[in-house]
C-alpha cells in the first residue's frame, strides 16, 4: 500500500496460489448441528453463546471479523457474548468441532488444512459467514512507465505459467500464475487500516472530546467512501454473469 500511496506505484497484477485462489477468506464457524445459521442469529443471541475469537495479531482470525462482523454492527465482541476466548485458528476450529465453543473465527486456509489432517473434525464444522477476499500479493509498477512497456509487462505476466518450465519456476513459490489486478485490490486492506486507526483514536485519552469526535468523523467518512466503492465493485461483479448471458 505504501508503494501505491507514497512511491508512485500502481498495481497491475496479483499472484494466484497453486490451488487457484486469489487470496484467502476469514470465516465464522459453528458446529454443524448448531441452530446458529447466520451472523444475525449469532448477534441476536450473543449473550447465550461462547465465542472463540482469534489472536489479536491475526488478520483473518481477529482484525477482519472485528471490523466486518462486529464494528460494522456496532457490537463489542469482548463484552457481547456470554464468554469470549482468544485462541489460535486450529484451537478455535477444534473447540467448535468438540462443541466447547459455540461460534469461532477461522479461515479458508485453515479449513483446507483441517480437511486433510483431521477430516472427521472438519466435517463437524459449518460456515455461517465468509469475509471479503483477503488478497494475495500484488505486483506493482511505476505509474509513469511508458505505455509500450506496460503492455509488454502485461503480456509477459498474464501469460506466465502456461508452459511446464514456467510452472516449475512458480511451484516453489506455491504460485500458479498471475492475474490482472488494480489498486482496488487494496480496498479491504485500507478498510482494516482505517478501522485500526479509528480504534486508536477512540481509545486515545489524550485527545479532547472535540478533537476525538472530529477525527472519528473524518475516519468514518473515509470508511463510508471505501464501503461505497466496494459495494459498486460487488454490484458490477454480480451483474457480469447476467450481462454475459444476455449477450449470448
Amino acid at each position: 500500500m505504501e508503494a501505491v500511496d507514497r512511491a508512485g506505484g500502481e498495481i497491475f497484477a496479483q499472484t494466484v496460489a497453486a490451488d487457484g485462489s486469489p487470496g484467502y477468506w476469514s470465516l465464522l464457524i459453528t458446529h454443524r448441528d448448531s441452530d446458529v445459521e447466520s451472523v444475525e442469529d449469532m448477534l441476536s443471541r450473543a449473550d447465550e453463546l461462547i465465542f472463540g475469537n482469534g489472536d489479536p495479531n491475526s488478520t483473518s482470525g481477529y482484525l477482519v471479523p472485528s471490523y466486518y462482523v462486529f464494528a460494522k454492527n456496532g457490537v463489542d465482541a469482548s463484552t457481547a457474548f456470554k464468554r469470549t476466548m482468544n485462541s489460535s485458528h486450529e484451537t478455535n476450529a477444534l473447540s467448535v468441532a468438540n462443541q466447547q465453543v459455540d461460534v469461532a473465527t477461522f479461515n479458508t486456509e485453515g479449513m483446507e488444512r483441517l480437511e486433510i489432517t483431521n477430516p472427521e473434525k472438519a466435517e463437524q464444522l459449518k460456515v455461517i459467514w465468509k469475509s471479503p477476499l483477503i488478497p494475495s500479493d500484488p505486483l506493482v509498477w511505476r505509474t509513469n512507465l511508458p505505455e509500450e512497456l506496460k503492455a509488454e509487462l502485461r503480456e509477459f505476466f498474464y501469460a506466465y505459467g502456461e508452459t511446464e518450465a514456467q510452472r516449475e519456476i512458480l511451484e516453489p513459490l506455491q504460485w500458479a500464475r498471475f492475474d490482472e489486478s488494480s489498486n482496488d485490490q487494496l480496498l479491504p486492506i485500507r478498510q482494516l487500516e482505517l478501522f485500526k486507526e479509528r480504534a486508536q483514536v477512540a481509545n486515545d485519552d489524550s485527545l479532547s472530546t472535540e478533537a476525538r469526535e472530529a477525527q472519528l468523523a473524518e475516519l468514518d467518512a473515509q470508511l463510508d467512501a471505501l464501503n461505497q466503492r466496494m459495494d459498486e465493485l460487488q454490484a458490477s461483479a454480480d451483474d457480469a454473469p447476467a450481462t454475459a448471458m444476455t449477450s449470448q
